[in-house]
């Protein structure tokens, strides 16, 4: 049987969405199928995910007629992906392939199939996702609920315009590796000062966890959160002082401007 959600393309963002919706019973099982061309990849698929439907490619015995599909492919392979579904009559598609925008897309599904993108981050791998969506010219609040129920299984969603989302995607599509980044780098200092590898991992881990669990509750901004731990001419000064003459601030901004950039390119490819 057709099913009436497929997934194109099984990689670590799109096995995390099939993962989220079968364990919050958002899907059921028989009504979703997944689509990867990889033979490694399908095999671990089906052993991930015993009871779903993987397939090597798309055709009308994979996804219903007014079904919906996920294109989670790399973006250079996302339009073709998206004229093969509108033309097997899928109704909705939710893009999550970076820097291609909801115009590029429509014009290949068609009229009679609407698209949202949207851009997740890997933290959806563990539940704790942010995603933001916009529609196209063509997409109903329905199918914005639609695709926010789909993402909302693994972590938090945002709507905003799509003039929006390429600073997005720089903030928080790409925030996760500038954490890693500052983690792998306090871990390596807190070695050379002593401390084990082991103990250094624990230590960065918890302090991530415990301050974004800070920042997340308390309702205080990070300006007053930082300020209350730095005490004048304290430890934790010395050490912002450092930061602030080596220009982590700056590296920061550029980062983020250079990596939003990088993605309004991708969509003018």
């Amino acid at each position: 049987m057709a099913a009436t959600l497929v997934l194109v393309g099984g990689g670590k963002m799109g096995a995390a969405l099939i993962g989220g919706l079968l364990n919050s019973g958002a899907h059921a099982a028989d009504a979703l199928a997944v689509v990867e061309t990889s033979p490694n990849r399908r095999d671990e698929l089906a052993a991930m995910f015993p009871e779903l439907a993987v397939h090597a490619q798309l055709s009308g015995d994979v996804v219903a007629p007014g079904g919906g599909a996920i294109v989670a492919v790399k973006p250079d392979q996302a339009e073709s992906v998206a004229l093969l579904l509108g033309g097997l009559g899928v109704e909705r598609i939710l893009s999550i392939a970076a820097g291609i925008s909801t115009q590029r897309l429509q014009s290949k599904a068609g009229p009679s199939c609407r698209v949202v993108r949207a851009m997740p981050n890997t933290a959806a791998l563990v539940g704790k996702g942010m995603a933001a969506i916009s529609g196209s010219d063509a997409a109903t609040a329905a199918d914005l609920d639609w695709a926010e129920r789909i993402l909302g299984a693994v972590g938090t969603v945002v709507r905003i315009p799509e003039r929006q989302m390429d600073g997005l995607t720089a903030v928080s599509g790409s925030g996760p590796a500038y954490l890693f980044l500052v983690a792998e780098a306090m871990i390596d200092a807190a070695v050379s000062v002593g401390l084990t590898r082991d103990q250094a991992t624990t230590l960065v881990t918890e302090t991530f966890v415990g301050a974004a669990t800070l920042l997340a509750e308390t309702g205080r901004s990070a300006v007053d959160l930082r300020a209350e731990v730095t005490s004048p001419a304290g430890v934790t000064a010395a050490g912002l002082r450092i930061l602030e003459m080596k220009g982590v601030r700056s590296a920061f901004i550029e980062a983020i401007q250079t990596a939003a950039e990088r993605s309004f390119q991708l969509g003018r490819a």
